[in-house]
C-alpha cells in the first residue's frame, strides 16, 4: 500500500518516555532528550481494522539497539506487521515478570510480513547503524497498547545489546523470575487474506 505521509501528523516517541525500558541507565542519566521513532495512526480504517505507520531511525540507547516501548494489547488482540523499508527484530513475549512463558524474535526485512499472536506483548527493534526501520501494522481499531507491564519490568524480557568488541547479543532482562531461551521464528511472505482474527480478542 502506497502512502503519502507528508500531510500527515505523527505522533512522536521522545527518549525522556523511555526512562522505564531502557537497559542503559548510566548512558540514560546524562542523555540529552531527542527524538527517537515516529507513529502515524489511522492511515486507513477499513472492517474493524486500522493500519499505522512506525518510522525508527537508526540509534543506539547507550549499549542497545533502539526499539519501541513495548506493549501489550489491552483487549488481547493480535496484530499484523509488514516490513515496507530497512530491518527489524519482532520480539514477542507471553506471560508476566514471574513466569514468561514463551518468548520468540522474528527477524524481518523488507516485504516480510510478522503476525503478533493474540495475549503477546512486543517490541520492535531497529538493529542496523545505518538504515531507518519503515514497518506497517493492522490491528484492531479500537484497541489501545499497554504499556504497564514493560515498564514494570525494565523492558521485554530479552535486551539486544552491544558489547565491548562491537559484537550485537541477546542479553536477558534480570527483572524477570523466570525467563526461558530465546526462540527465532521465520517470517511470513504474505499478509494473511483474511484479518478478521485481528478483531476477536483471546478469551
Amino acid at each position: 500500500m502506497e502512502v503519502d505521509l507528508k500531510n500527515v501528523k505523527p505522533d512522536v516517541r521522545y527518549l525522556n518516555e523511555m526512562e522505564k525500558v531502557v537497559y542503559d541507565h548510566e548512558w540514560f542519566e546524562t542523555a540529552e532528550n531527542f527524538e527517537l521513532y515516529q507513529m502515524y495512526r489511522k492511515i486507513k480504517v477499513e472492517n474493524g481494522l486500522r493500519y499505522d505507520i512506525t518510522i525508527i531511525p537508526p540509534r543506539m540507547f547507550g549499549k542497545e539497539f533502539v526499539k519501541t516501548k513495548g506493549h501489550i494489547h489491552a483487549g488481547f488482540y493480535g496484530e499484523v506487521y509488514m516490513v515496507l523499508e530497512g530491518e527489524g527484530f519482532y520480539l514477542a513475549q507471553k506471560g508476566d515478570e514471574n513466569n514468561i512463558e514463551d518468548v520468540f524474535v522474528v527477524h524481518g526485512k523488507e516485504g516480510d510480513v510478522i503476525i503478533i499472536p493474540a495475549g503477546y506483548g512486543h517490541v520492535t527493534i531497529n538493529p542496523s547503524l545505518s538504515e531507518t526501520l519503515k514497518t506497517a501494522n493492522w490491528v484492531a481499531e479500537n484497541d489501545k497498547g499497554n504499556f504497564e507491564p514493560f515498564e514494570r519490568n525494565q523492558g521485554a524480557c530479552y535486551y539486544y545489546l552491544v558489547a565491548a568488541d562491537g559484537k550485537a547479543s541477546w542479553v536477558k532482562n534480570p527483572h524477570y523470575t523466570s525467563v526461558p531461551e530465546l526462540r527465532f521464528q521465520e517470517p511470513q511472505k504474505q499478509v494473511p487474506q483474511n484479518l478478521d482474527f485481528l478483531k476477536v480478542p483471546k478469551a
